[in-house]
């Protein structure tokens, strides 16, 4: 026990998020009050074991329960979070609401056809105005121009909010669940017309003036920084603001294995309070420089935090370094471990839901990988060059975060960047002269010639940082992408890389044969998805609004078909489509006209597939033979004639209507459908249709 004294915080930290993570993925196994019950009978039992027992293990039984409480903490912080919730959730309306008053809560997001806004309602009018509360998505078309509001600007919106559902597709990212996490459970499309300015923010306070100097911040990198662009890398590497990069160059960053400086996180905060402390050395002469310059280094930190407008990797580095500046003046009684996990206590504290958070997870992950790793990494080489020992202390860094989040990386993101070692050497140094840069063009903006020269140097800087990343992700095999493992392979992967680390920690043979038993577990579990998976045959027809698309999977090979706009659209393929892909194990994707049985008649595709006839229609008109009889038909843009005489003539299995059919059409098909006695598939209202062999 005494070797574990020095980490009181990590085991507080690590047992309170146990619970936070129990109550997340079993919310139903224990109520508030059996909790609470089965605490209390756990502390009298063990009060009567050290009292009538032997009192010499009174400090291993109390640890164990105060451990307990801990975790039981945790669990009833989720319950008593998510009760919260459940009491302001926007369902308490009679009937569909036809308007609802809400508040701005964040700056505007510019997506692809449409600004992200998020708002909490106010109240709602279904017959007459009611007091309600939650939270809504609300996604404004393009139409509008730039966005108007400000933050805490209150908004009146016709229209209903619409519950969010689960992923339409086989592997889809549940955004369902991520926005649960944040208590927004609505989201709504509006157009221009839908939607009135009604008054300023009620109380102006903190966070209103924090969003109010990103804005602020914004036009002066806009102003100074030269090309499109430029200027969003500028305002992602100071301001955390990704929205305006082009997904092409953001595609490159994640290949060359430079993603992880397009968001403000623990790097740059990192880089920020490293530089506070190289110009505050000359105090450390004096004996009362040490909480002088800790009170400097928080007043900096938090009023970078208060420019970027507080977003939530922002806080959550400038929290971890806060912990770390306040714990320098204690010099010798405190140790880097239990400052983190102080930091990560009070985090989980605020919002227990961060847990779930990739940033938090990566953030911490890569903290620790550096702190642990990078110093033994560092003395097996001795490099005396002082060009040679800048570059060993980079790749080290590189080395230690990519060991640590290795595994959440393949779980997460499906990829390895390859060359991250090369590309990290040019990219922190560029990164870390762009956060500079920026940071001294926004204190110098009001000296407008040397602000020029800031900006211009900015820009070039910025210039060379993109064509590095560039050149990096064109090299052969840059990006192993597809990759796909479970979350019990993502911690099985962890355990593995931490018990290698262990052997050359503690020179103990047990952890090689540790080490040997996760690695075994884990290829099993590849083996059984592979043939569970990835060794079978698959018809699936994809649930895309607005769009078609269908494939047949079979040994590792897609024949895809698709309409020309989502075909050009990598987003939305990357979003709904190759997540299957990746779950079967796809590795080529060819034209559904390879398929040897596919063959075109009156402009309907028809392909048999494992004995069943599969035709699809996307034209308005008899594109079918007089007799004819299908399986399965997939009808495209509205394109099905709801006749009787149509189908009189002809025998259908099923009908599937996907996504480019309009909502009224598919209403109609449904009621003819049910007349003709003909099952029907709604893609829009039930997810994609799946025939697996």
């Amino acid at each position: 026990m005494l070797r574990w004294i020095p980490y009181a915080m990590v085991r507080i930290a690590a047992f309170f998020a146990a619970g936070i993570l129990v109550a997340i993925y079993f919310p139903d196994a224990f109520s508030l009050q059996h909790v609470v019950i089965v605490s209390a009978c756990l502390v009298l039992t063990c009060f009567l074991v050290v009292f009538f027992f032997n009192r010499r293990k009174i400090g291993l039984i109390s640890g164990l329960v105060g451990l307990l409480a801990v975790t039981s903490l945790g669990y009833v912080h989720v319950l008593i979070r998510t009760g919260d919730v459940n009491r302001t959730l926007f369902q308490s309306v009679d009937g569909p609401t036809s308007a609802y008053l809400a508040i701005v809560r964040s700056s505007p997001e510019s997506k692809a056809r449409s600004w992200k806004i998020e708002v909490e309602i106010v109240a709602t009018k279904n017959t007459y105005w009611q007091p309600e509360k939650g939270r809504v998505l609300l996604y404004v078309s393009k139409d509008i121009g730039q966005v108007p509001w400000k933050y805490g600007d209150k908004l009146l919106i016709k229209g209903s909010p619409q519950a969010l559902k689960p992923p339409a597709n086989p592997g889809e990212f549940d955004f369902k669940r991520f926005l649960s996490f944040k208590s927004i459970y609505h989201q709504q499309f509006v157009r221009p017309a839908q939607i009135r300015w009604v008054a300023p923010a009620d109380r102006k306070g903190f966070i209103y003036y924090s969003h109010q100097a990103r804005e602020w911040a914004q036009l002066k990198i806009n102003q100074y920084v030269a090309g499109e662009q430029q200027q969003a890398i500028a305002a992602a590497l100071v301001l955390g603001v990704t929205d305006g990069i082009d997904t092409d160059l953001l595609s490159a960053y994640a290949a060359s294995g430079a993603m992880h400086v397009l968001a403000v996180s623990g790097l740059h905060v990192g880089i920020i309070y490293g530089i506070l402390l190289f110009l505050l050395r000359p105090l450390n002469r004096f004996a009362w420089s040490r909480w002088t310059v800790a009170v400097v280094s928080l007043v900096c930190l938090w009023v970078f935090a208060f420019v970027t407008g507080l977003s939530p990797s922002v806080l959550r580095a400038v929290v971890m370094f806060s912990f770390v500046a306040i714990a320098r003046p204690f010099g010798k009684r405190t140790n880097i471990y239990n400052t983190l996990a102080a930091s990560a206590f009070v985090l989980l504290l605020y919002n227990p839901y961060l847990i779930m958070s990739v940033g938090f997870q990566l953030s911490y992950l890569a903290v620790l990988g550096i702190v642990y790793l990078q110093r033994p990494i560092y003395n097996l080489w001795d490099v005396e060059s002082r060009i040679g020992d800048w570059v060993w202390q980079i790749t080290c860094v590189s080395i230690a975060a990519q060991a640590a989040t290795f595994s959440l990386g393949l779980l997460y993101f499906h990829q390895f960047p390859v060359y991250f070692l090369i590309s990290n050497l040019f990219v922190i140094p560029l990164s870390t002269a762009v956060l500079v840069l920026g940071i001294l063009v926004l204190a110098f903006s009001f000296i407008s010639p040397f602000t020029i020269m800031l900006g211009k140097l900015l820009t070039g800087i910025i210039y060379l940082l993109n064509e590095t990343v560039l050149i990096t992700e064109k090299l052969p095999f840059s990006l192993i992408s597809d990759i796909h493992i479970t979350t019990l392979q993502c911690w099985l992967l962890m355990i593995f890389l931490l018990c290698l680390i262990l052997i050359f920690e503690f020179r103990k043979v047990r952890w090689l044969y540790a080490s040997v038993i996760f690695a075994i577990h884990f290829s099993c579990l590849q083996w059984n998805h592979f043939f569970d998976s990835i060794n079978r045959r698959q018809f699936i027809v994809y649930s895309v609004s607005g769009h078609y698309a269908f494939e047949f999977i079979m040994n590792g090979q897609s024949y895809f078909i698709a309409d020309s706009a989502l075909l050009q659209d990598n987003d939305r393929q990357r979003f709904h489509i190759r997540p299957n892909r990746q779950l079967n194990g796809v590795a080529r994707v060819r034209g559904v006209e390879s398929l040897p049985a596919a063959k075109w008649t009156k402009n309907m595709l028809i392909v048999e597939w494992q004995a069943k006839t599969i035709a699809h229609i996307s034209k308005k008109g008899d594109n079918t033979p007089h007799h004819f009889q299908v399986d399965y038909l997939v009808v495209s843009n509205n394109s099905f004639p709801l006749n009787k005489k149509w189908t009189g003539s002809k025998k259908i299995g099923k009908l599937i209507v996907d996504g480019s059919n309009s909502r009224t059409y598919i209403t109609k098909m449904r009621k003819f459908a049910t007349a003709e006695n003909i099952p029907f598939y709604s893609l829009l209202d039930e997810g994609a249709f799946t025939l697996t062999n």
